[in-house]
Formats: C-alpha cells, structure tokens, sequence
C-alpha cells in the first residue's frame, strides 16, 4: 500500500503490540462469565439452560457490534474507536457488580460483551499497518489475543475465592479503563486513516463498505468461521461447567484445565497465520477441519458399558474418554482451532483490502453468534438427553458439513479454472501443467527415449 511509505518496522511492532494487548484484555472481559457465572449459577439456583443464556450473553453483543464497530473503524480509525469501546466495556463491567436478579443480569451481560467487538477494531487497524505478504502474519499474532480467556480461566477462579465475584468485576473494569487510557496515548492513527486526513477525504458512506457482503465468498468464510471461534467462545465458557459437573472438579481445577483448552486456542493463532502465508490458507483449513474431526470423535462418545455374551457366559467392559484423555484431545482441538482461525482471516485484507472493516466484522459476527447460540444449545441438549458429551456431538456434525462443503466449493473453483478438465475421468487432480498429447508422428521407440530421460507427461491414473 503505498500509505505505508515512511512506515518503520518500530511503528508497525508499537501498533502490533498495543493492539494485541487491548484486544487480550477485551477477551479476558468478554469471558468472564465463565467463572463468575459458575457463582452466580449456584447464587440464584439457575438452570442449565439459563446458565446457558447467561453465558452467552455477552456474546450475542460482542457479535451484533462487529458489523458497525468495523465501519465506523473504516471511517473515524481504530485508534479512537479502540478507546471509547474499551471504556463503555469498563462502565459495563463496573455495573455488573451491583446486579442482584436474573434479568439483570442479562441485560448487564448485554453492556459487557461490547468487549467481543474489540476483535474487529483491533484487525481493521492492525492490518493497514503491514504489507500483504505479512499480513497473515500480523494478524495472527494479534489474534493470539484470545490467550484472554485463558487469563480469566486461569486468575479469576482464585479472584472470586480470595475477594468474591462482585470485586472480581470491578478488578476487570479498572484493569480495561488503564488500558484503554494507555492505548490512547501511546498509539498513532494507522496510516490509511492519516493519509486519507491528510488529503481532506471524506470516508466511505456505511452503503459501500457493506457492499462485498452480496458475495457468497463472504458468507462462506463466516460459516468457518463459525466453529473454529464460535465453537472456541463456546468451549471456553462451558469448559469449566462441564468439569464441574461431568468429572466433579473444584471450579478451581476445572478453571485451570479449562485455561489449558484457551492457551493453545490462542497463542498458536500467530502461528496459523505463518502457515497461511508459506503454505496458503486452503491447506491449514483442511488441517484444521480433518483433525478436529477427530478429536470430536472421540470426544463425543459417551461413557458406555457392553455386555458380551461369552462362551462361558457374559463379558462385561465399558469404554469412556478418562478426564486426562479428554484434556489432552481438548488442547488439541484448541491447537488446530486456532490454526484455523488465523486462515480464514488470512484471505480477508488480501480479497477486500478497502473493506476489511465490513467483510471481517461480518465474519467474526458470524463467528461470534457460534459462540452466543452454541452455549445455550449445550445447555438445552443437557437438559434434553441427559448426555454431557451432546455438545461435541453437535460439533462434530458442524464439523463434518464444513469441510464437505469446503471442499466442494474448492473442486467446483478448480472445474471453472480449468474447464476443460471438466470431463476428464482419469485425473485424480488438477495437474500442474494441462496434459499435453503425444504428436501423432511420434515413434514408439521415440516415445520410449523421451521417457527415459523423463521428459513425457502422463495422467495419473
């Protein structure tokens, strides 16, 4: 881009850093729910299915705000509308702690998941500060900021035992007020932003930046986007919970294996983005979606005891995912998740380099309704079937329509591509090359010497 002339590398790693920072914050508030929510859950006698709203809550919030946070990103830049979002969260928060009913609960839930959209800002202004080649990059170490659920994972169990729940909120509230204060002060606006000042031009009306949403693209990228984050919002609040309830660990024990799921969930997301940008994001998505496929598998098989009828008679054994098993296959899960996210935000500012506001914030809106809707369905099939394993059921189904439907849409891209392989039976891939035919005057000894020295091309078979 050439506003980024004069740009130094000390800027570009001061507007990283500072972005990445908020951001973890924003996401250590956005779910913290899934801790205090425990308390609260045992405080007003709530069902599965209201601890279920109530932890998605916030969610539903931070999901709905990316779509007009990223516009107003694209038009007045991330460094203000960075700010002012981290302060409105931090009023939120402080309110929280002096809610007493369910409902207002909610409605305080609602003020608090502002947090989630702190996702878009932060990539509609990390990304006009790097080339295209580096983006992947950037943006994944940046969205390595969800390590902020970890942190709530990890602190704000021994926080809510050492202090209780309602000061555990007003910790989070004077921690993201001082951030947001610092961001402001130490951050520059991001180039595009300052040149476009510079220049005296108006932004983009609201009307243009939401125009790449017609595209169906779009809408697919949002539908992976739907479980690698929705699905990881989801677990990360529910992970606790089901510790409690399904193996019977303390809520400081199922905080820190909870944290265990968030941590490589999180700081591998830079990685995914290396990995989108050296090997390309189609690859690191069948990755993501192949392994998980997997994990969820298994996970999702319930404890169950057979019987055999033996020879000399019956043979009993059970299977079951012990809790050392099920948190080793979470972190994997994590692990790939994350990878996963990286690459679809990967092909954002390259496809829409002039919208990524609109386009990400649709997509992470998307996303982020998995993490709002996913909650409470886990929490109404608990109560439906009775199954703790019913949520990675569900996952595994999500799943398994995505990657049919990835692939799918991949194979018809290469038919358009390469239309005249269209009938072709006999390739099991596109080739490199289209297949070039021997010449008709061509001897069979002649061909025979061509391909000795390998110089023929023939089809796979």
């Amino acid at each position: 881009m050439k506003e980024l002339a004069g740009v130094t590398r000390n800027e570009q790693y001061r507007a990283l850093g500072l972005s990445t920072l908020a951001f973890t914050t924003c996401f250590a508030v956005w779910t913290i729910f899934s801790i205090i929510g425990v308390k609260i859950k045992q405080d007003l006698g709530l069902s599965e299915t209201q601890f279920g709203i109530l932890v998605a809550t916030p969610v539903l919030t931070g999901s709905i705000s990316r779509i007009f946070l990223g516009v107003w990103t694209e038009q007045y830049g991330g460094r203000l509308v960075f700010t002012l979002q981290m302060l409105a969260t931090a009023v939120a928060c402080w309110l929280l702690s002096m809610v007493e009913s369910y409902y207002v609960f909610l409605l305080a839930a609602l003020g608090v998941g502002l947090a989630g959209g702190s996702f878009i800002v932060g990539i509609a202004y990390t990304s006009q500060w790097f080339e295209k080649e580096r983006q992947g990059t950037a943006l994944g170490i940046f969205g390595a900021g969800n390590v902020g659920a970890a942190v709530t994972n990890f602190v704000a169990p021994f926080l809510v035992v050492a202090f209780g729940w309602e000061q555990t909120a007003q910790i989070y509230a004077v921690v993201l007020a001082i951030v947001a204060v610092g961001f402001y002060l130490v951050s520059k606006e991001d180039p595009t932003t300052a040149a476009r000042r510079e220049r005296g031009e108006k932004p983009a009306s609201a009307l243009m930046q939401l125009e790449p949403l017609k595209n169906l693209q779009v809408w697919r990228f949002a539908t992976y986007y739907f479980f690698v984050f929705g699905a990881f919002v989801a677990l990360a609040s529910w992970l606790p919970r089901y510790y409690v309830g399904a193996y019977g660990l303390s809520l400081e024990t199922a905080g820190m294996l909870a944290a265990a799921y968030s941590l490589p969930a999180s700081v591998f997301r830079a990685l995914g983005g290396w990995m989108s940008d050296k090997w390309g994001a189609r690859s690191v998505m069948y990755l993501t979606f192949i392994v998980s496929l997997v994990c969820l598998f298994i996970l999702s098989y319930p404890e169950t005891r057979y019987v055999v009828s033996g020879i000399e008679g019956p043979i009993q054994f059970s299977f079951g995912v012990g809790i050392w098993l099920f948190a080793v296959l979470t972190v994997l899960l994590g692990f790939v998740m994350s990878l996963g996210k990286a690459a679809v935000y990967k092909h954002i500012p390259v496809y829409y380099p002039q919208h990524v506001g609109s386009v990400g914030g649709l997509v992470g809106m998307i996303g982020g309704l998995g993490g709002f809707v996913l909650p409470i369905v886990f929490g109404v099939m608990n109560d439906l079937t009775g199954v703790w394993t019913s949520c990675f059921m569900l996952l595994f189904a999500i799943v398994l329509v995505s990657l049919v439907w990835m692939h799918i849409a991949i194979r018809l891209m290469e038919r358009r591509k390469y239309p005249e392989l269209a009938e072709e039976k006999g390739l099991s891939d596109v080739p490199w090359e289209p297949y070039q035919p021997t010449p008709a005057k061509a001897t069979p000894d002649a061909n025979r010497r061509r391909g000795s020295r390998g110089g023929s091309q023939q089809p796979a078979r």
